[in-house]
């Protein structure tokens, strides 16, 4: 009965704004300022909730991580109760997979795009019928949403860029990037922020090729570039997955040892980043929460304690080399 009540309120409230049809929706559930995301759907902590989780795919060890900390901060929060679909990588069936949770009338979507132009209609559907939507980790287009938690992906790519040109390429050199899928928005922000860090060095990108955020893709990838590039002295990677693969590719042609490798990610598990940089594969890699945690607190405040919410969430990022790759990695598990 609440639930079904909380819906039909969402739909008049929507009804009730006569929003434009290919606008912005911030004025529907935004403060005054424009900048806050309203608990409209909050009924107080005498309810339970359903949480549905729609994630772009589990092929990523990123995203299994991602599930694990949701997960594992729900279970800490006896109203909730969350239910996860994984997508495969494939754009119809993450909308299939929103459109089955409306269906069942969750309480709350967080979901983590595939790709942005795909999903924006779906997730502006649900955020416009009274759903609050929380985007983790990649972006949808326009602002139907209740608020977006993830790190600084522009950030991240620069700091990237600056640490190949002024420690690794201080004189110049010839790059290769592997970049993630080309229509999700951290592949998107992840180049032009790498971009941005190189600007004005001598550091060239000789190639750029796309492997979707997959280890096995990245090697094929690297294998296929090591044939037409005779001189690479750095691998970018828009992850660690595919720097790995990257990596087992250049070793494979006997190329690895005059190769520098650097991703993103840093998780802090046995076959993830951190212990990539420790035991000497990756040169570097940089820390990209999984914002698991904090969509959990963000769907306390929007149904349990009827809190505003930031329209945009940023995480703060880390760089890890050999210095520090064991401290990160042990006090990350001790936060455990």
């Amino acid at each position: 009965m609440r639930r079904s009540t909380r819906v039909i309120a969402g739909l008049l409230t929507a009804g009730v704004l006569t929003l434009p049809a290919c606008g912005t929706t911030s004025e529907n559930r935004g403060s005054a300022g424009g900048g806050q995301a309203r608990a409209d759907a909050c009924t107080g902590p005498d309810e339970d909730y359903l949480i549905g989780m729609s994630q772009a795919n589990l092929a990523e060890p990123y995203r299994v991580r991602m599930n694990e900390d949701i997960r594992r901060a729900a279970a800490k929060v006896p109203q909730f109760r969350v239910e996860f679909a994984d997508a495969g990588q494939d754009n119809s069936q993450q909308v299939t997979d929103v459109q089955n949770f409306l269906t069942k009338q969750v309480d709350l979507l967080i979901v983590s795009p595939n790709e942005a132009a795909p999903l924006t209609s779906v997730v502006a559907k649900a955020y416009n019928q009274g759903t609050p939507v929380i985007l983790l980790d990649r972006k949808v287009n326009g602002d139907a949403y209740s608020t977006f938690i993830g790190a600084d992906n522009v950030e991240i790519g620069r700091k990237a860029g600056e640490y190949i040109a002024q420690t690794l390429l201080p004189q110049g050199g010839n790059v290769v990037e592997i970049r993630g899928l080309p229509g999700s928005t951290p592949a998107q922000e992840r180049g032009e922020g790498f971009r941005q860090g190189i600007e004005g060095s001598q550091v060239q990108i000789v190639d750029s090729q796309a492997a979707d955020w997959l280890r096995e893709k990245g090697r094929e990838t690297m294998d296929a570039i090591l044939k037409s590039q005779p001189k690479i002295d750095v691998l970018f990677s828009h992850n660690d997955p595919m720097a790995e693969g990257a990596y087992l590719a250049a070793e494979a042609a006997g190329r690895a040892g005059g190769m520098e490798f650097v991703g993103i990610d840093a998780l802090p598990i046995p076959s993830g980043g951190i212990k990539a940089v420790e035991q000497g594969r990756l040169s570097a890699t940089f820390v990209y929460p999984t914002g698991g945690p904090e969509a959990i607190e963000a769907a306390k405040k929007l149904l349990i304690t009827c809190q505003d919410v930031p329209k945009t969430q940023i995480l703060q990022t880390e760089l890890i080399t050999e210095r520090n790759a064991t401290e990160v990695y042990n006090r990350e598990n001790s936060q455990g």
